[in-house]
């Protein structure tokens, strides 16, 4: 018995390990098919010389009218006046609008409930979008909404247009009627029809830049409740609110391209026009309402319906502007070191990855342009980074390593769908290879015959209206670049002022891309606000969210947040914004610009400083320059309307001003006494420096100069030392002293003789060119004090205190008001952000979604 179960156990054993390695086998084999399976594509790939759109067609690839190519060229807007294309064909009647808004008495005077089932009319063909024309002419207004295509697409385009009358629905294939859609246009640019929106400021760019069409005459839903102060501006919110309709945001990501659309889509993009109208009827209601309120009250002089008629046709002003950098894949580089490099290694980025981070953004932009693709289609920031970090030797650890990158992406975001390596890659993975491997040699060269083996003579890429301006604009950008590298000085002055120029611009503007447009979104779908990469990673680090797209750039809460943007009652706060000068559109360089003076803004009281990002601007130099002249000429017309000077304009030495008061009772016989500070400091300097070498006679001028400051007495070699500390803010001080190992001993305290004189004592504002400091200066004794720098010494102090006690917090408002309008005036800003506006009240603090138990970091700015 003993011997049987032996036995049994001896086989039971053999059969367990017969099956372990069965296991073991079939794990091995798999893992080592898979990879031969892997490289034997690659091989393929490799063998062929054709790129995956010969055979995948892409559904824009049809297109045979297009606007907006991916070359390096400006967008061309539609010109009807033989007139410059930077202006809008249309603004003389907007405008007329703007300054008189029509009555919306005509356009809702019945606004009954739709219904809440509706059929709809599918139009896709150009006979059917005549007759929608012809249809619209004839209606006073009528809702519109559109879906955008972005994943497969460049710059993106519009894939369906949704209209709504009182009477029909129509959904407008773009796709299919693309080259044709401006039938359109003169029923969009026709002041007499109003055009419903919600949220309009995407959808009046995108019709512009896809086909032409203008919008003129617009009543913007969100701008109403703008007005109104609704609690929330979302279309989901008025959905709920006025017609009890529940929809789901999260369908506005989906892949509109795709025909046809699941039952679920097209309920979801015939709902948002469909209510739009039967909305605007009640707000216009509710407009009416507050009107009627305030009609008792003289001191308020808004007209409610009016002034969201403004709004709405201000937002149709805009113009649509492509986005040009200098050179390709700059400012991915840049926005790549800032967010993936600097804030994750102790050292600093060596060279040779700045290096091959460039070429590999300015490779994955190129392709993205030739292919037509986005660019987190082609290749992910994380696999430029660990391409760049790891330096693969071979095509198959190219690939590897990208679909390791990808890999932790995806383990972050479940719902990542993206293939990786991407098309793109996996047929241009040689390009890669050749990037990687010449590094060392002139990577703009390689980049050009990249360039030439995709859309050259026997290039692999098929041409496209998309790229067929490509080739030749890009040569045009790498040659210059090339020539500017290695071609001598020819004219000096001219070389030594761009270089100048460039200087300025490398030291001063902004190192990476200001607006990262980050997205959060509430657990119901609902968009939140725009934040930088920083505060996305603190959330996701905490658990607070998760990732709900493939870009990695936007994360659904999974807490209710305190508050909402709605409740601002301002929607500028939740769009994303270009890294462009809002001047002239330039791309390759832009500083931040505040608008209103920090001189001013840093003595507003707390509950009204805006750290937000409504008066921080993005300018270039040249746009710069001009709003700094305007600023400063402004600043002057303020100091004598309320008669408080810019500047120190005489100081004397504190200890001196018993004996100077004594002799004169006379403000304007101390003020002659004085002296300017910086005459004061370049006298000092001079002579401690030269002043036994100089000529008797300019050494005499010197010395009074520094004499008038110490009350006309005799001077030492440790009074020149004190005398060039006057002015200096902290800062300088310490810097000089450290410098001169001087000693802050010799710190002085200066005063500005100021206009008045009371009685026996003497008050007089303490300041340089710095903050403001007021001293009580009496016979009995001076008090020290601390200079400041910051502004114009006590002169914006003196201004903000003064308006605050005349007109109180309104005329601080009005006060910034009049500082936007000096910048529009100067400027000319044609790319300011939509809802930008010189008349905004809401000067307090920033919406922050945060978890009360952890405060987040503050939102993009």
């Amino acid at each position: 018995m003993e011997y049987k179960d032996k036995l049994k156990i001896a086989a039971l054993t053999i059969a367990s390990l017969a099956a372990l390695s069965s296991v073991i086998f079939l794990v091995t084999s798999s893992s080592k098919h898979y990879r031969r399976r892997r490289r034997k594509q690659q091989q393929q790939q490799k063998q062929s010389s054709s790129c995956y759109l010969q055979s995948h067609q892409k559904p824009q690839l049809s297109f045979k009218r297009v606007l907006l190519d991916n070359s390096f060229s400006q967008f061309k807007h539609l010109n009807l006046h033989a007139s410059s294309s930077n202006f809008h064909p249309y603004e003389a009647d907007i405008k007329a609008l703007i300054e008189n808004p029509e009555s919306l008495e005509d356009y809702y005077s019945d606004h009954q409930k739709m219904s809440e089932f509706f059929s709809y009319v599918w139009i896709e063909t150009e006979t059917q979008l005549k007759d929608l024309a012809h249809t619209l002419s004839k209606h006073k207004v009528f809702a519109v909404d559109t879906e955008q295509h972005s994943l497969r697409s460049f710059l993106g385009f519009t894939a369906l247009i949704q209209i709504s009358t009182r009477n029909e629905d129509y959904l407008v294939d773009t796709i299919a009627l693309h080259d044709v859609m401006g039938v359109l246009a003169p029923v969009f640019a026709d002041p007499t029809i109003c055009k419903v929106f919600h949220g309009a400021d995407n959808d009046v760019l995108w019709l512009q830049r896809d086909f032409h069409i203008y919008v003129v005459n617009l009543f913007d839903t969100a701008k109403a409740c703008e007005v109104l102060s609704k609690p929330q501006k979302s279309l989901a919110y008025l959905l709920e609110t006025y017609c009890g309709v529940a929809t789901n945001k999260l369908l506005q990501r989906e892949d509109w391209r795709q025909r046809p659309l699941s039952a679920e889509m097209l309920e979801y993009a015939q709902t948002d026009a469909h209510y739009l109208l039967y909305i605007a009827g009640c707000l216009i209601a509710e407009l009416k309402l507050q009107d009627r309120d305030n009609s008792n009250c003289p001191n308020d002089k808004l007209d409610f319906v009016l002034e969201a008629r403004r709004r709405s046709n201000m937002i149709c002003l805009q113009l649509y502007a492509k986005e040009v950098e200098a050179f390709p894949g700059e400012s991915a580089a840049s926005s790549i070191f800032s967010r993936h490099l600097n804030g994750q290694r102790g050292s600093s980025i060596s060279y040779e990855t700045q290096d091959l981070v460039r070429c590999f953004c300015t490779w994955r932009d190129l392709m993205a342009r030739v292919h037509d693709e986005s660019l987190r289609y082609v290749l992910s920031d994380q696999a430029i980074v660990l391409l760049a970090v790891k330096v693969p030797t071979t095509p198959e650890e190219i690939f590897d390593t990208i679909a390791e990158a990808d890999l932790n992406v995806e383990n972050v975001n479940l719902n990542s769908s993206l293939p990786s390596p991407s098309p793109v890659v996996c047929s241009h993975l040689d390009d890669l290879y050749c990037l990687i491997k010449d590094k060392k040699s002139n990577a703009d060269e390689v980049l050009l015959q990249i360039l030439q083996n995709c859309l050259g003579p026997n290039g692999s890429c098929p041409l496209s209206v998309y790229n067929y301006a490509l080739l030749i604009n890009c040569d045009l950008i790498m040659k210059n670049r090339l020539v500017s590298k290695q071609s001598p000085v020819i004219n000096s002055k001219q070389v030594a002022r761009k270089a100048s120029r460039e200087l300025f611009v490398q030291k001063f503007s902004c190192k990476s891309p200001v607006y990262h447009n980050c997205r959060i979104y509430a657990n119901d779908g609902r968009l939140l606000c725009y934040c930088d990469r920083r505060k996305l990673e603190w959330y996701l680090r905490r658990d607070l969210a998760k990732l709900v797209d493939d870009d990695a750039l936007a994360i659904t809460l999974l807490f209710e947040p305190k508050g909402r943007p709605e409740d601002e009652g301002n929607d500028f706060y939740i769009q994303s914004k270009k890294n462009i000068c809002v001047g002239c559109g330039e791309g390759s360089h832009y500083l931040r610009y505040r608008i209103i003076p920090s001189c001013y803004r840093m003595h507003f009281p707390e509950h009204l400083k805006s750290h937000r990002s409504h008066d921080i601007v993005l300018l270039c130099v040249d746009c710069h320059e001009l709003a700094h002249a305007a600023a400063e000429k402004y600043k002057k017309q303020v100091a004598k309307e309320f008669g408080i000077p810019l500047f120190v304009r005489k100081v004397v030495d504190s200890k001196e001003i018993p004996v100077i008061s004594e002799s004169s009772s006379s403000v304007m016989n101390v003020e002659e006494t004085g002296v300017s500070p910086l005459h004061l400091r370049t006298a000092a300097m001079a002579l401690l420096r030269h002043g036994q070498r100089m000529p008797l006679k300019r050494r005499e001028e010197l010395t009074q100069i520094v004499m008038q400051y110490y009350g006309g007495r005799e001077i030492s070699e440790e009074d020149l030392e004190r005398a060039l500390l006057v002015g200096m803010s902290p800062h300088e001080r310490r810097r000089f002293e450290k410098k001169r190992r001087f000693s802050s001993k010799h710190s002085t305290e200066v005063i500005l003789l100021d206009k008045e004189q009371m009685g026996a004592a003497y008050t007089m504002a303490v300041s340089t060119t710095g903050n403001s400091l007021e001293k009580a200066v009496t016979k009995d004794g001076l008090e020290t004090t601390e200079m400041e720098s910051t502004g114009h010494g006590p002169h914006g102090k003196q201004v903000v205190d003064h308006i605050l006690e005349e007109y109180g917090e309104d005329g601080i408002r009005q006060f910034c008001q009049r500082w936007r309008q000096v910048f529009v005036e100067a400027v000319h800003p044609r790319f300011l952000p939509a809802g930008w506006d010189v008349m905004h009240r809401r000067d307090f603090g920033e919406f922050s979604v945060y978890n009360p138990t952890n405060k987040a970091p503050a939102a993009n700015t």
